[in-house]
């Protein structure tokens, strides 16, 4: 039951959200390829109806290809809606079955057995909401317009039914009796129904449906805005010109990308962060402008009003809880507890950071006086004069180090080598698989003594349709009671490059696709009994853990040496130019550190206020925010603004932001340990592994982190992985 109340919980957010604020090709068959060009294109219409035929709908039965992998070859849009309506009925029957069950209340008939109900209505949900961020059109919007209120009364349904709630409270009154993982379960499924309102009286459960079908119905909104704003909030360029400061290769790629769009000239589109990648290269001051105000109010109209509405609604549910605002609410069941000591963490970097970022600043204007020009600094010149400042402290330009950094020797030579030498895995690519795009590769992993770990898949590129940022998630969890192996994809956007062009990466680029393999080793990994504990479903402010920590490794020497080559000769990345690669490392650390502080407290504040807080304009909230906090500097924005902030308002990160900060203490501290104790070795892998990747959420997680390093993480290794202390 874990996984479809949980699918159901975040409904459209079922990945792990944008992560990382910095993921080769396969033959599909025929049919695949056709039903993905007809989705992207939009020329067909296909009945979504629930009275489609259900007869070959795949949702309805376990999928024949290994581990249960998805059948992307055979789902069709008509599958959708049946299948959730045929899961929803079956998981209703299973759950009455507990329910109604004349045995007293034990462990193995209650909880056990709710974790094996809803087979049907989870498939359905992970392959529907996954795909829905992949490869998204009017047909997935359509359905998820109808399903997400029918899946959110049917949540409240199990949530707030007394005779259910009544059988678990029996048991955890009497959970003496119960140790090791059936301990956990127990726990975790008491505080989910408690925290949901299973304790409310009638009048408030009522009150509780009412708000969580407005908030499902916003949270929809917004998202299914901010993806058509990816699709709208687009600026052409007719005037080669004006693009002064590319490269070659990036001006046929936005060649490339207004032709697929049917439109001429050189389409620039939008990443998911305020700050765009083209706005450390274009030397056109307007266009650099254009970019980044068409970024920095992007959705404005759409999503305004939809958030304020969001924030207060949050509000008003936590007071329904018990609780005074929506971050105490949202911070109870986390490693942080409090709104207090989250925002202890980030006001106390934030004046170490604004200093660095105001030193940094002050080099900026320098450069743009140096560069004859004598406007004062703002947001759309950072990236560009802080490019040249790179060059003049580091000697280095971006255009040198890309070639060095070409995608299939970072993903075989990089990423898969550093996992080999840490977990002895090999990877294989699997061309049989059907997959939901033709950029999709998927792999299989094997252990170091050939046994099979689980199936990934890997989507690269950026593309209409598909959802800003970075992600991964679960297409089928790991779990010993159910005797299922882990299905699991990373996504990113990189921009595609034209047609018979290498890809040639940026070093972020390669630091997240390490970052979210991180996720996917930590969903591979798992070695847990019931899925409601496994893999990834930790707590936000663990999650990011283990995706921070493997970042690392892409900057380990052996792994460098083993990657960083020239696409056309072959040569090694030279040692001077690699020294300057690490050595600029943590420049722009004070910009970076701040805008990302900058959006955590934002994320705070909005789910700060009371039930009766009135707003009114969401860019005066904004500012009072982060003046509040000190961190209302002009030269450095947010790194999300509200309107399109999806990890707070669309996904699972609502108060939950600063969890990147919170896991790098962890991942910065564990990086340090490993590399005291030999560093690129199996038997750190090994015990990295077997301490906190293989446990998902089976035990306690700090207790977790204390086992496997022996002590509680220091923020030192952080402060100096961020480049604010020597």
């Amino acid at each position: 039951m874990r996984k479809t109340l949980t699918t159901i919980a975040v409904s459209t957010a079922l990945m792990l959200s944008g992560c990382q604020d910095q993921s080769s090709n396969t033959d599909m068959t025929k049919a695949t390829a056709d039903t993905v060009a007809m989705k992207q294109t939009g020329d067909a219409q296909i009945d979504v109806s629930p009275v489609a035929a259900t007869v070959d709908n795949v949702l309805l039965s376990p999928s024949p290809l290994q581990y249960m992998a998805p059948q992307f070859d055979k789902v069709k849009p008509s599958d959708y809606l049946p299948a959730f309506e045929q899961g929803m009925q079956q998981h209703k029957t299973q759950l009455a079955a507990i329910t109604n069950n004349s045995e007293p209340a034990t462990f193995e008939n209650t909880i056990v057995a709710l974790e094996n109900t809803g087979e049907i209505l989870d498939r359905t949900s992970r392959v529907f909401f996954n795909l829905s961020g992949l490869i998204s059109d009017d047909n997935f919007i359509s359905v998820e317009e109808q399903i997400v209120p029918q899946l959110t009364a049917h949540q409240d349904n199990i949530y707030l039914d007394d005779k259910l709630f009544a059988r678990i409270q029996t048991i955890y009154q009497n959970k003496a009796a119960l140790t090791g993982e059936d301990l956990r379960l127990l726990e975790v499924y008491y505080e989910r129904f408690v925290r949901a309102g299973a304790q409310l009286s009638a009048d408030d459960k009522a009150k509780m449906r009412e708000l969580n079908g407005e908030l499902a119905k916003l949270q929809t909104s917004f998202s299914q805005n901010l993806l058509k704003s990816y699709k709208d909030d687009v600026i052409v360029v007719e005037d080669k010109a004006q693009l002064a400061g590319l490269s070659d290769s990036t001006i046929a790629s936005l060649a490339a990308a207004a032709k697929d769009a049917g439109k001429t000239g050189y389409m620039i589109t939008l990443v998911n962060t305020t700050t765009q990648p083209l706005l450390s290269s274009l030397e056109n001051r307007e266009l650099r402008k254009q970019l980044w105000e068409t970024s920095a109010y992007r959705a404005m109209d759409s999503n305004a009003p939809i958030n304020i509405q969001i924030a207060k609604l949050r509000a008003q549910k936590a007071k329904l809880l018990g609780y005074p605002t929506w971050a105490a609410y949202s911070l109870g069941d986390q490693m942080a507890k409090t709104p207090e000591a989250v925002y202890g963490i980030l006001d106390d970097l934030a004046p170490q950071a604004l200093v660095k970022a105001k030193v940094e600043a002050a080099d900026i204007q320098a450069e743009i006086k140096k560069d004859g020009q004598d406007f004062e600094l703002q947001p759309w010149d950072w990236a560009y004069y802080a490019e040249k400042v790179r060059k003049d402290k580091y000697d280095l330009d971006d255009n040198q180090v890309k070639p060095y950094f070409e995608l299939n020797s970072v993903l075989n030579d990089g990423m898969f080598f550093a996992m080999n030498k840490l977990y002895g895995i090999t990877v294989k690519p699997r061309n049989d698989l059907p997959v939901w795009h033709p950029d999709v590769t998927a792999y299989e992993i094997f252990n170091q003594d050939g046994s099979s770990v689980g199936l990934f898949y890997l989507d690269l590129y950026a593309r209409q349709g598909k959802r800003g940022g970075a992600w991964m998630s679960e297409l089928v969890s790991q779990s010993f009671l159910q005797q299922t192996k882990p299905v699991v994809y990373n996504a990113l956007n990189i921009p595609k490059p034209a047609e018979g062009q290498p890809t040639l990466m940026t070093f972020d680029e390669v630091s997240t696709l390490f970052h979210e393999f991180g996720h996917a080793i930590h969903g591979l990994y798992s070695q847990v009994n019931y899925p409601s504990l496994a893999g990834t479903s930790t707590a936000r402010d663990f999650v990011e853990f283990p995706s921070q920590a493997n970042e690392d490794w892409s900057i380990d020497p052996q792994v460098l040496a083993n990657y960083a080559k020239h696409y056309q000769t072959g040569e090694p990345i030279p040692a001077e130019l690699l020294a300057k690669v690490l050595k600029s490392h943590t420049f722009n650390q004070g910009f970076g550190t701040v805008e990302y502080l900058a959006a955590a407290l934002l994320d705070m504040e909005w789910h700060s206020i009371s039930a009766d807080t009135d707003i009114t304009d969401v860019a005066t909230f904004e500012k009072q925010a982060l003046a509040k906090h000190g961190l209302d500097y002009n030269p450095v924005p947010p790194r999300y603004k509200t309107t399109y902030f999806s990890h707070s308002f669309g996904g699972g990160y609502a108060a939950g932001y600063y969890a990147y900060l919170w896991t790098e203490v962890f991942a910065a501290d564990t990086f340090a340990y490993q590399m005291e104790n030999g560093g690129l070795t199996i038997e750190n892998g090994q015990k990295y592994r077997d301490g906190i990747l293989s446990k998902g959420n089976s035990q306690d997680l700090m207790q977790s982190y204390i086992d496997f390093t022996g002590r509680k993480p220091s923020t030192d290794a952080l402060l100096k992985r961020r480049g604010l202390v020597h």
